[in-house]
């Protein structure tokens, strides 16, 4: 017994520890947003691409239910998802990751080509488009 005032000690400085990263870092909801900004630029900027808009909002579902298991909250998460600002990062992010692989606006076949790829390799971003070829 005499030690339990030692251990909560302990807890409550270790707490910190246990903090949950803002949301806007936290890597697996970044990182699974930034491959659904990707197929959204994909789809936009090729014609023989969609997008599966329902598989879209299966994956949106889930991530959701993620960060809800995370801790975070449903207004933390509605804030998030709908800032304009955090949009434009997002949009930006998948810009440089397409343009490393060669797919600028205005130039269709690359984004084609990398969206078949991604298609074929049934990657999150493949999943998340369908070929009209």
């Amino acid at each position: 017994m005499k030690f339990m005032p030692l251990t909560i000690a302990a807890l409550l400085l270790a707490a910190p520890a246990f903090a949950l990263v803002p949301i806007n870092q936290e890597e697996h909801i970044n990182k699974t947003l930034l491959k659904g900004f990707i197929g959204d630029a994909i789809a936009d900027n090729c014609p023989t691409i969609e997008p599966r808009k329902i598989r879209a909002l299966l994956e949106l579902n889930d991530l959701r239910d993620y960060a809800l298991e995370q801790g975070y909250t449903a207004e933390e998460i509605r804030a998030f998802v709908t800032d304009k600002a955090e949009k434009k990062r997002g949009k930006a992010e998948a810009a440089a990751w397409l343009k490393e692989r060669g797919a600028e606006p205005g130039k269709p076949d690359a984004y084609c080509a990398i969206g078949e790829e991604e298609i074929a390799k049934d990657s999150l971003i493949g999943q998340l488009l369908r070929s009209t070829k």
